[in-house]
């Protein structure tokens, strides 16, 4: 007798089945635009895009750049409009970004979310340029969890659900993509078992499970005595796990795939260091990198050249992947600006990466030109001309009172009577026609 058909949620039209796939992790520096095009370029089946909390995508901008053929989501940062004088170009931050071409069908939007409401207003937005979105529930770190966000949900497991379940009704359906959700496991089995099974009745698609609990860190070794019970009630549900936590290749992760159940395997820290980790065997596996880093190294600068990468996210990543013993590292964490990483590296000959990094440096306006103290004292001079603002601001709040004054004073006036059945108000120059304060848009 045939073994029953294992079940499937189905898949959307515009979304991705993340059954057998090795995929890279959403990490914050470690997830944008060029450290995804490389880690597909060498493998990755699909890509995570660093987690983005709603409230920062919600009232950006959506842009085609002609220059680089890449979609981005900008906005000007409260601090700018706070104080102009930061930056008098009023240049706006990039929030996101994306390559329709080469990451279509490839990415996952990571969305750090406490309210159903804005999770949708956020998700709507992305919605049409990615594969699927996916629910932070995982992040230990304060900067999320301080906001109920992260793996703060897994406290407020109502929530939780509310927020996967308004996604799945009004993006996932509306747009015919799949959502999904990323956790830890919790302190006891029967706890995790628990909320697995609420979380895969909300009509999600997947479900990525950290191996190891809110508190724990990286240097603790993940806990997988929970995982196949996770894999099998995802299995009785249709909905495909991913497993992360420790996974350090593609082989690694497949062979945990064998050996809990589950769907497929997410790769974290070590993609940032070494991206050949989503090799085949068949093409070298994960261990060239050691001889070829310079080889990643480059293909790297090329990407993030050509999508006009944030300079600091660019120099960070670099060093992940430069080892630290080479003579260049030096040279590399000195560097100011593209066109002295790419010299510090040796590539001002390979193809035209110098000029492009000349031209990149422009665009960007590094290295900076102005002192530290020049921006400073500019700074210092806005900040004394905003008491003069104040004062101004207070003294017409002050003649406004007075008027406001003068005017009941003189509706209080008595009568003077002209005859004994026609009442007139005294002349008042001042008195004129008053209209109700219109309401202010905030």
């Amino acid at each position: 007798m045939a073994s029953p058909e294992t079940k499937r949620v189905p898949i959307p039209k515009n979304g991705v089945d993340y059954r057998g796939k090795v995929v890279l992790a959403p990490m914050v520096r470690s997830g944008e635009l060029p450290s995804r095009l490389l880690a597909l370029k060498y493998g990755a089946d699909l890509v995570w895009g660093p987690e983005t909390i709603d409230r920062a995508m919600i009232g950006t901008t959506r842009r085609l750049n002609p220059r680089t053929n890449t979609i981005e989501f900008s906005r000007l940062p409260t601090s700018k409009i706070n104080n102009p004088c930061l930056d008098p170009n009023k240049r706006e931050s990039v929030i996101y970004r994306i390559h329709p071409e080469l990451e279509r069908g490839k990415l996952i939007y990571q969305i750090g979310s406490a309210n159903p409401d804005y999770a949708v207003q956020a998700a709507l937005m992305v919605a049409p340029d990615v594969a699927g979105i996916d629910l932070n529930s995982g992040c230990p770190k304060p900067f999320s969890t301080a906001g109920g966000m992260g793996a703060a949900l897994l406290k407020t497991p109502d929530l939780l659900c509310s927020i996967l379940t308004n996604l799945v009704e009004k993006v996932g359906k509306v747009h015919e993509i799949g959502i999904s959700v990323k956790i830890r496991i919790l302190e006891t089995p029967e706890e995790t078992e628990a909320l697995v099974k609420r979380l895969v009745a909300t009509g999600i698609t997947g479900l990525t499970v950290h191996c190891r609990t809110t508190p724990m860190r990286p240097r603790e070794r993940a806990i997988r005595d929970q995982l196949k019970m996770i894999a099998d009630i995802c299995r009785e549900a249709g909905v495909a796990c991913l497993v992360n936590g420790d996974v350090t290749s593609r082989t690694e992760g497949l062979q945990l795939v064998d050996r809990f159940g589950v769907d497929g395997a997410m790769i974290a820290t070590e993609a940032e260091k070494n991206p050949f980790c989503f090799r085949s065997e068949a093409v070298g596996g994960p261990h060239e990198w050691r001889s070829q880093w310079k080889t990643v190294v480059t293909e790297y600068m090329r990407f993030a050249l050509q999508v006009e990468n944030r300079w600091g996210n660019t120099k960070y990543l670099l060093g992940q992947m430069i080892p630290g013993k080479e003579e260049c590292y030096a040279g590399m964490n000195q560097s100011k600006c593209y066109q002295d990483v790419v010299k510090a590296l040796g590539l001002q000959d390979v193809e035209n990466l110098l000029e492009q990094a000349k031209a990149l440096d422009e665009h960007l306006g590094i290295p900076i030109q102005e002192s530290r103290a020049s921006k400073r004292a500019r700074v210092k001079e806005h900040s004394n001309a905003k008491p003069n603002a104040k004062k101004q601001k207070q003294q017409e709040n002050e003649t406004e009172t007075e008027n406001n004054k003068q005017t009941t004073q003189a509706n209080q006036r008595p009568e003077k009577r002209v005859n004994a059945d026609i009442p007139v108000l005294e002349h008042d120059p001042q008195i004129t026609d008053i209209q109700a304060p219109t309401a202010l848009s905030v």
